[in-house]
């Protein structure tokens, strides 16, 4: 069997995002690893309209040629790390838009998550979760949490210090992610084939 293919999805498209300094430091941190592969996608890369289909892709094929590019692209990985920031306890509205422009393509692969913020994008990500249960995801237990003082050494809005300076607290959380997600995509990998 194949390695699993694994997106990071870069859950912000504002101009003054913060999200670029901590995936980049996932992209290349999970990268290390031999057991899976991983993609950056970002949705600044697709020009997704609101949804506004006549339903989901579950029942409907879509007729928007960019949510179908989108689906297309989603479909070709075996499980997500979407990193949130976190806006009124909750997910960007262009990441909920973007989990909403696809259905089938989610189903049955792992939902794993990186969230950054004063608390580390704890609600955030609890909403994921939720929104991932839903989309017949396996949402994971572990995921990491870049909040409270480390969030400010690494952020503009404090330090701006490179994320190697709070990679030592992130690390534990991360592998435990990445190992959980693992076993999840191999998991499920070999049930949908089957």
């Amino acid at each position: 069997m194949t390695k699993p293919h694994i997106a990071i999805i870069i859950g912000s498209t504002r101009k003054a995002r913060f999200a670029d300094k901590p995936a980049n430091w996932l992209l290349e941190k999970a990268s290390a690893r031999d057991d899976m592969t991983f993609e950056l996608v970002d949705l600044r890369d697709f020009d997704l309209p609101f949804f506004d289909e006549v339903a989901s892709n579950a029942w409907v094929p879509s007729s928007d040629p960019r949510a179908v590019a989108w689906q297309d692209k989603i479909g070709s990985f075996d499980g997500f790390i979407v990193v949130t920031g976190e806006y009124n306890h909750s997910i960007t509205g262009a990441l909920k838009n973007a989990l909403d422009q696809a259905y089938k393509e989610w189903n049955r692969k792992p939902l794993a998550a990186m969230g950054y913020g004063g608390v580390g994008a704890a609600r955030a990500i609890e909403h994921l979760r939720t929104i991932g249960v839903e989309l017949q995801m396996v949402p994971l237990r572990n995921a990491v949490h870049l909040g409270g003082g480390e969030f400010f050494k690494v952020s503009p809005l404090g330090q701006n210090g490179e994320m190697s300076t709070v990679e030592e607290v992130l690390a534990p959380s991360l592998n435990a992610m990445l190992d959980e997600l693992a076993w999840w995509a191999n998991a499920t990998m070999a049930a949908r084939a089957a």
